[in-house]
């Protein structure tokens, strides 16, 4: 039979230079390509990167092979030369000379340390890459050597020639040299033996030696041998040649003999090799296709072709069920089949096909049954034809069967209900077959079948009859899911359809990315939506909840019985709640596909279909999940008896404005105090500050109790800090002229004048004020004191020590002068009076458990405090320590040796009484355990005192985004800035000023406030996609003013400016959209590459114009430099052809009229292959005609080489050819001469030329 073409399932595709080598890596996710340009590509094909290049060969690369436990990887190409790589160092070893043409293949034994090589020299070596020699050169085929490989198990070498040859050759001598310790080995060096072997190394290296010798050859094939290959476990050889034919062979120890040929290609078959896990060979060919042969049928069963492609090169991966193939512009990675089992969950049932059985899987016992065989696909059924996906029916016992065979079919299976396993999966008892690209069940006697080709839903009967089509209203429709009773989810490219299947609407719509399976929850209440790289939460109605972006393909996924979605990577168990709030549960080493998860147990299948149980943590997103719900009980719960803790649940609570809990899990003494002040917990911030007793700690927990009102802390965090200065101002917004008498009298004991003088200014002190004057020598500032406030006696004494009397200064309205004293206070209270609020759950909890045996606590803290009973003031109950008068003696024995003035432990005055001890100083009882002044009587469960603030819309937006647009809305200018500087290496921020302004003013709306408030107004937050749902917490998201659309308009007038020869407003347009650029957010990838191409866009349209404007300044003074100039504008990159036309035209132009004919017609040239207009057309071959008459040479010497790559300098503007050394503008992408290094880019405007960057982030999703 013929073989049918199929779509290919491809997993990684890359564009370049013609592939002619691959190699998988035996345990990482990595392929080696090597390139007909001479390059050597290192690919991750999971991740879809480009991990590495490697470019030393001089010419193509034939061959490139892995070795299977060192980091070493070799290749042989064009050059005669073979290069061992150590992929980790990321550079070459060694090189391996030789052979005396191309290298075609290269390829590392398994177990020894050799290398064989085929070249077009018709020789086949075998290398010690150890010693690093060459130790066999097989000699025999007299045309190119196309192919060389080594057997997986045994002693023997295929080589495929030119020939129309395949040799087989045995190494077992080889082998047995090498065991034996070869020149150094048993026999030792000496005399006749030396001289034997050195003979016998002649003769190898001349005519082919005798380690290795031919076994068979091989002779069928009409034309020349491409490629030959082994099985890897099997007799078996299979080779492919340019006759157009695979010929399967069979070899025993004595002969080898045609098996069979297998013909169906049209061109040379470049390459076959029998597939590691399936009876299969595969083939690929330069008729543009791979095919799939049947090895025990022998016939072709599965074609893939592309379109304008070659094939040249297969590789297949040797543990896991993936293929490589290179072609004319890259390659792919693919696989046959489909590794994902078919399964439904019902119940504690798993039902799933295996092995052409559908398996029935009980989740208590773990039994495993096989039910009913399924029958097998028709004759042109491929490996890809297998079960994709079932559709499980409780009410009938029934299943539907969807596959990919004949072009999708789907297979109606009536189980029995009573020794269904007993049967040991005998025939189902009723099976219907039918064509369809999906079926599923959508009632209990009633299934839907889509008709792709005619875009029709036809919904069947148990006897498998039509009673029912329906036509949806939905552009290329291509998938039907179950979404309940007479429902139906209807997949489109970017959307998701709800399909009422009675009223024959579509009820609701939802843009999704390409969904490829679709995960209902118990109660129908939710649906998980799974897309290549992304996990779509949507409610019943197709509300979106919340989606997740991964880097890695989305497997598989399943509902925990909480609520919780839990999918599978290729690589991780991760979770997502319907919040948004995602995490990894746990790795993989293998892809697996959850079946059910239920508590710490998670069921999935392998790739092999059997059932599995993985232990998982589910205590995370359980904790979250109960926070996100509000379950504060449960919360509760976990908190004392769960084993949370870890700086992701402490940062996760505090970003949720759960910093109270956080507080709970935190044993550092520092984070403990951040996070009471960040909650208001002044209790638990005083604790932690007197564990950390640091300066700082005392100062922000002073700024925070003043903010509350709690003098009773502010006043101690004062003194702990030993702040004078604050501490008096404190006393006189307080009105505490008590404690500003004593502050006084120790800033005198100090020696402190300035202190002095503003405790005597609060206190309107005028003698004293006098007296600190005068004994700091200010004896006239003294005297006009004095005499200002009316205290005659000391003016007089003043004015008799003065040899000249000051002027006395006057009121300036003539009035008289009062005296500076401080206003009473009008209400003398402990703290300041609060709002009553109760405490929340938590803090109740965490106080009940904080203070258990709290009943003694007060009077415990009290006396260990040594403070007084009844006062909360610590310095009113110091003893005699503040004095009255002149009783005062502060300091020890020592006198003035305390510069402080502070009585340390132990210094006590003349009376016994200690000094202002401020080290001992504590606070009373009430204020530890939290309650100041009249607020102390409250009871634990009454009112409360700090409401939790709540965080500003401009804040949340700011915390923890990577995009600068964002930071610039929020007003945190200086992050932007920040985060300019790191991505694109910004310097210069004035021409971002109005970007900035913008950002912010278009993410606020201001709102006039109460008339009779002037000119007060209220700023609101503008957030992105808010809606009623958002609520009050928004969506954390600011509006954003650039819009990518807008900016694509200003692109096409720019453009427009640049056809009409604007190029100033043209230059000024393409500045700003690039500038733009950088406060644009976007949400998908897509949008991402989008605002990267249009950032290349401006950044090459704004490089070109510069030129083009520095031509047309210096045309009249310099025709050589107008000339030079003009031909760079051509190099300019991205130009679009019509502009590149006018560009060519006006250089061909000016080169003409400078006699410099060469470089004119080359112009010329370049305008024709354009296709321009006619008359255009027309005038440049006139231009080539005349330019070719003259001679073809330039009567100036240019600083232009047509034919030497070269970028131009955005400074200079002179060229820098290639393989000189550049540095460039991380903003972009401006190249420019080394010696311009630091330099402000005159492209961008703000970047610093030769700054690292990391790149422009305009998406969260490039974050994650």
């Amino acid at each position: 039979p013929a073989a049918w073409a199929a779509a290919m399932l491809t997993k990684f595709e890359t564009k370049s230079n013609r592939v002619k080598g691959l190699s998988f890596h035996p345990k990482r996710p990595w392929i080696l390509a090597s390139l007909h340009s001479g390059v050597v590509q290192l690919w991750d094909y999971r991740m879809g990167t480009l991990i590495d290049r490697f470019d030393e060969h001089d010419g193509p690369v034939r061959g490139v092979h892995f070795h299977r436990t060192q980091p070493l990887f070799v290749s042989g190409g064009d050059d005669y030369k073979i290069k061992v790589w150590n992929y980790k160092n990321r550079r070459c070893l060694f090189t391996l000379l030789g052979h005396l043409d191309y290298i075609r293949t290269v390829q590392f034994h398994e177990e020894h340390p050799w290398i064989v090589s085929a070249s077009d020299d018709q020789t086949i070596r075998v290398w010690n890459w150890q010693s690093r020699s060459c130790i066999a050169v097989l000699t025999g085929h007299n045309h190119y050597v196309m192919c060389a490989a080594f057997h997986a198990k045994e002693d023997l070498v295929v080589s495929a020639s030119l020939d129309q040859t395949v040799r087989v050759w045995d190494i077992s001598g080889l082998r047995k040299r090498s065991s034996a310790g070869g020149p150094g080995g048993p026999g030792g060096p000496g005399g006749d033996d030396d001289l034997m072997r050195l003979g016998q190394q002649m003769n190898s290296d001349l005519f082919g030696g005798g380690d290795a010798v031919v076994k068979y050859v091989l002779e069928g094939h009409d034309r020349g041998v491409n490629w030959a290959a082994f099985h890897p476990t099997l007799p078996l050889i299979v080779s492919g040649a340019d006759d157009r034919q695979v010929k399967l062979w069979r070899m025993n120890d004595t002969k080898a003999w045609e098996v069979d040929t297998l013909r169906g290609h049209l061109n040379n078959v470049s390459c076959v090799m029998f597939h590691a896990r399936q009876d299969i060979i595969v083939s690929n060919s330069e008729d543009k296709s791979v095919r799939v042969w049947d090895m025990s049928k022998r016939t072709g069963v599965q074609t893939y072709r592309r379109e304008h492609d070659r094939f040249w090169i297969l590789a297949a991966h040797p543990e896991l069920n993936l293929l490589a193939a290179g072609h004319d512009s890259g390659m792919i990675v693919f696989k046959l089949e489909r590794e994902r089992p078919a399964y439904a969950c019902h119940g504690g049932t798993l039902y799933f096909v295996k092995d052409r059985y559908l398996r029935a899987y009980d989740y208590a016992s773990g039994r495993d049954n096989p039910l009913v065989s399924l029958r097998r696909a028709g004759s042109s059924a491929g490996p890809a034809s297998g079960a994709r996906s079932i559709s499980y029916n409780p009410a009938e016992n029934a299943v539907l069967v969807n596959s990919d065979a004949d072009g999708g079919s789907y297979e109606l299976l009536i189980i029995p209900r009573e020794g269904g396993g007993a049967r040991g999966g005998g025939e189902p008892s009723d099976s219907r077959r039918g064509q369809g690209q999906c079926a599923v069940f959508i009632a209990r006697n009633r299934f839907a079948v889509l008709d792709k080709a005619h875009s029709e839903i036809l919904i069947k009967n148990l006897r498998n009859e039509v009673t029912k089509k329906c036509t949806p209203a939905v552009p290329s429709l291509d998938a039907i899911f179950f979404a309940g009773t007479g429902s139906l989810l209807l997949r489109s490219e970017d959307r998701v359809a709800l399909f009422d299947v009675q009223q024959r609407v579509v009820t609701a719509e939802l843009s999704t990315p390409f969904v490829k399976y679709v995960v209902w929850n118990a109660d129908m209440t939710q649906v998980a939506l799974l897309s290549k790289h992304t996990v779509i939460i949507a409610s019943r109605k197709l509300e979106h909840l919340c989606t997740v972006h991964e880097t890695i393909r989305v497997k598989s996924g399943a509902w925990d019985e909480c609520g919780v979605f839990v999918y599978t990577t290729l690589n991780h168990v991760k979770y997502c709640l319907p919040n948004g709030d995602s995490g990894i549960v746990r790795t993989l080493d293998n892809p697996v596909y959850l079946t059910r998860v239920q508590g710490d147990v998670a069921c999935c299948l392998d790739r092999d279909g059997k059932n599995r149980t993985l232990q998982i943590d589910n205590t995370e997103y359980v904790f979250k999940l109960a926070l996100v719900r509000r379950q504060y009980d449960r919360v509760l719960h976990m908190i004392r008896t769960a084993p949370l803790c870890g700086q992701a649940i402490i940062a996760y609570l505090q970003n949720k404005g759960y910093p109270e809990v956080a507080l709970h899990f935190v044993r550092d003494e520092r984070t403990r105090f951040n996070l009471a002040i960040e909650c208001g917990n002044i209790e638990a911030a005083l604790q932690a500050a007197h564990e950390l007793d640091e300066k700082d700690a005392w100062h922000t927990l002073g700024v925070e109790a003043l903010r509350q009102g709690n003098k009773d802390v502010v006043e101690f965090a004062y003194q702990k800090t030993k702040n004078f200065e604050r501490l008096s101002f404190l006393y006189l917004i307080m009105g505490n002229t008590e404690k500003l008498q004593k502050m006084l009298k120790i800033a005198d004991m100090r020696g402190d004048a300035m202190s002095r003088f503003h405790n005597a200014l609060f206190l309107g002190d005028v003698e004293e004020r006098v007296k600190i004057l005068e004994e700091a020598g200010y004896a006239a500032l003294a005297y006009v004191c004095a005499k200002t406030h009316g205290l005659d006696e000391t003016a007089e004494r003043l004015a008799g020590e003065l040899e000249e009397l000051p002027e006395m200064p006057t009121m300036a309205d003539g009035g008289e002068p009062k005296l500076l004293v401080p206003p009473a206070p009008y209400l003398r209270e402990d703290n300041w009076p609060l709002l009553t609020v109760s405490k929340s759950l938590f803090e109740q909890a965490f106080g009940a458990s904080a203070g258990a045996g709290g009943g003694a606590g007060g009077e415990q803290a009290g006396g260990a405090m040594g403070m007084g009973e009844d006062d909360a003031m610590a310095m009113e109950d110091a003893g005699d320590a503040w004095g009255d008068g002149d009783d005062l003696d502060l300091g020890g024995e020592g006198g003035g040796d305390d510069s402080m003035g502070l009585g340390g432990e132990g210094d006590e005055d003349e009376d016994g009484s200690g000094g202002w001890e401020m080290e001992d100083l504590e606070l009373p009882a009430d204020v530890l355990a939290g309650a100041g002044g009249g607020a102390a009587d409250i009871s634990e469960a009454g009112p409360f005192v700090v409401p939790t603030p709540g965080v500003p819309a401009a804040q949340r937006w700011a915390q923890k985004t990577p995009l600068a647009a964002e930071c610039a809305a929020a007003g945190d200018f200086d992050a932007a800035a920040r985060l300019l500087h790191r991505q694109l290496g910004v310097v210069n921020l004035e021409p971002l000023r109005q970007h900035f302004v913008a950002a912010y003013l278009g993410s606020h709306a201001a709102m006039p406030g109460a008339p009779s408030a002037q000119g007060a107004t209220l700023l609101v937050p503008l957030e992105r996609g808010w809606s009623e749902q958002s609520g009050a917490a928004g969506t954390g998201a600011p509006a954003v003013v650039a819009k990518l659309s807008t900016l694509e308009d200003d692109l096409r007038r720019a453009y427009k400016w640049v056809t009409e020869g604007k190029f100033s407003e043209a230059l000024r347009t393409f500045v700003r959209i690039m500038q733009s650029c950088f406060m644009l957010v976007v949400e998908t990838r897509r949008e991402v590459d989008e605002v990267k191409e249009l950032l290349a866009i401006a950044a090459g349209y704004t490089a070109a114009l510069r030129i083009e404007l520095q031509r047309k300044e210096v045309a009249k003074e310099d025709p050589k430099r107008a000339v030079e100039l003009a031909a760079y504008f051509t190099h300019a990159p991205g130009l679009q052809n019509v502009h590149l036309a006018l560009a060519l035209r006006s250089a061909m132009s000016s080169a003409f009229k400078a006699k410099c004919y060469g470089t004119s017609a080359s112009m010329a040239r370049r305008l024709v292959e354009l296709a321009p207009a006619p008359k255009v057309m027309a005038q440049a071959k006139q231009v080539l005609g005349a330019c070719e008459k003259a001679g073809l040479g330039d009567a100036l010497d240019l600083d232009y080489d047509a034919r030497n790559p070269f970028v131009t300098c955005n400074s200079a503007f002179t060229p820098i050819y290639k393989g000189s050394k550049t540095v460039a503008c991380p903003a972009s992408g401006a190249k420019y001469h080394p010696d311009a290094e630091g330099d402000v880019c005159g492209v961008s405007q703000v970047g610093k030329i030769g700054a690292d960057g990391s790149g422009l982030m305009v998406s969260h999703s490039q974050a994650r």
